[in-house]
């Protein structure tokens, strides 16, 4: 039998640790996840933002402070791991 886990459980559990989000459009975010609330706001330390520009670069920019993000604009969260290869994160690097 598998046991469940409730998506905020999940998140619960990832504080404290790296987590690479997704966000609306094309911009990713790779943080250490201080917290979150009920709506999945997110606190962020360490962050690094990843945009592409229009001739398809991709700009870094590191995020020198705690950092709030609106859980409207998320669209995945992936906790506990570094991006894949073929992320703009990893792209970057």
């Amino acid at each position: 039998m598998t046991t469940r886990i409730l998506p905020l459980e999940l998140i619960d559990k990832a504080i404290g640790s790296q987590i690479w989000i997704l966000m609306r459009g094309k911009t990713e975010v790779v943080g250490i996840l201080r917290g979150f609330d009920d709506y999945v706001n997110l606190v962020l330390d360490d962050a690094i933002e990843y945009t592409p520009d229009a001739g398809g670069e991709i700009t870094r920019t590191e995020l020198k402070s705690e950092i709030l993000l609106n859980g409207n604009q998320i669209a995945v969260l992936v906790p506990g791991g570094a991006p894949p290869g073929d992320s703009l994160a990893a792209q970057a690097s």
